[in-house]
């Protein structure tokens, strides 16, 4: 997520870029149903239902994964629930591939937007509002970086929902969004401030040490960044109008002991 976190919920667009780091399945011939995950399997076999999957062996493996010791929030669960969706339909078109796992992804999870399923269906930069997706293409070079911890997303956003009145906070980030597209890193250093106001007042931990870090040093190095997601661990986003410019900022992270994850925009799910 780059920007809109949380608003999405309620209906206002958001900015997602999808990245080279997700779930493949290897599909082979089998007289049962086997689905073979390394950990969870509750989203792959839930979406394996959702499409009448035919038996056969599924073997869900993680595909160009990040050297963290533990999960990096990089909507592995959406990739698995997509990736899963697929794999037992092959011919599913993209509008209903996300449709699809959309629902399956929010009944297993118990909440969310749909903006990380859209963007494992799709790939590249979207505008998500609503379901509804329209490519991108900003005029900035994003660096991603772990925060050190993993965080928990259904308990913030179940937080956040408990707020009785969101109608300013949703109409500022729907402005932000607009406003991404000319300056991006002017609205991403204004959405960081306007989360951080929002979840002192909802009472949601977002911040840690390592997203403290990461937002500062890319602000000293001229670029902006903010947690990617609900906060509270997982990853941040830097953003820096040149490729070049990044570069500073990507060795006084690693100096200050973060994993910086490479990465690159990704297409969508798709076939090999």
């Amino acid at each position: 997520m780059l920007i809109g976190e949380y608003a999405v919920l309620d209906g206002a667009p958001a900015i997602v870029a999808a990245v080279d780091r997700g779930v493949q399945c290897e599909v082979s011939p089998s007289p049962d149903l086997i689905i073979e995950t390394p950990k969870d399997d509750r989203f792959a076999r839930a979406a394996l239902a959702a499409v009448d999957a035919p038996r056969a062996r599924y073997r869900f493996s993680p595909w160009n994964p990040p050297s963290t010791a533990t999960k990096a929030g990089l909507g592995g669960s959406a990739a698995a629930t997509v990736c899963a969706c697929l794999a037992g339909s092959p011919l599913l078109q993209p509008e209903t591939l996300q449709a699809i796992a959309h629902q399956v992804h929010g009944a297993v999870q118990g909440s969310g937007s749909g903006v990380d399923i859209a963007a494992a269906v799709h790939g590249g930069f979207l505008r998500f509002e609503g379901g509804e997706v329209q490519a991108q293409t900003p005029t900035v070079t994003p660096v991603v970086v772990y925060s050190g911890i993993s965080a928990s997303t259904g308990p913030r956003i179940t937080q956040y929902l408990s707020l009785a009145d969101r109608t300013d906070f949703v109409s500022t980030s729907r402005a932000l969004v607009e406003a991404f597209g000319d300056a991006p890193l002017q609205a991403t250093r204004e959405a960081c401030h306007l989360l951080d106001t929002l979840t002192a007042k909802a009472g949601i931990a977002y911040w840690t040490p390592g997203l403290r870090k990461i937002v500062d040093l890319a602000h000293a190095c001229g670029g902006a960044a903010k947690p990617s997601g609900a906060g509270g661990g997982d990853c941040a986003v830097a953003l820096f109008a040149h490729a070049e410019e990044a570069l500073p900022f990507q060795r006084k992270c690693t100096e200050a002991g973060l994993i910086v994850i490479p990465t690159t925009i990704a297409r969508g799910a798709h076939r090999l």
